[in-house]
């Protein structure tokens, strides 16, 4: 059974700090790209940033210079790391399996980890 757990959400003031993980098991992590998502309240799903099987990444404009994905393939995690917090950015992250290597989102997600950003 694919399982994907997302953690590390919070509030956080803006210009803030946050890492996010996504803990995966029940398929070949390695093999597959993966993705983060988001919605912000009131909002539809925003493609965040992917990264291949083969560690090659990119990144949505609203957040390109300021959030970081990575992934630990020896631990089946992956990770973003969120710099530069802005009040916008406050969303529901999720974790999404990719198809294939690269970025195109499976129907596998994780339940979701909350984000405000706030004073």
């Amino acid at each position: 059974e694919v399982q994907l757990v997302e953690s590390g959400g919070d509030l956080v003031q803006p210009g803030g700090s946050l890492r996010l993980s996504c803990a995966v098991s029940g398929f070949a992590f390695s093999s597959y790209g993966m993705i983060w998502v988001r919605q912000a309240p009131g909002k539809g799903f925003e493609w965040v940033s992917g990264v291949t099987s083969g560690g090659t990444t990119k990144y949505a404009n609203s957040v390109k210079g300021r959030f970081t994905i990575s992934r630990d393939n020896a631990k089946d995690t992956l990770y973003l790391e969120m710099n530069s917090l802005k009040p916008e950015d406050t969303a529901v992250y999720y974790c999404v399996k990719g198809l294939t290597t690269h970025y195109g989102p499976d129907d596998y997600w994780g339940q979701g980890t909350q984000v405000t950003v706030s004073s």
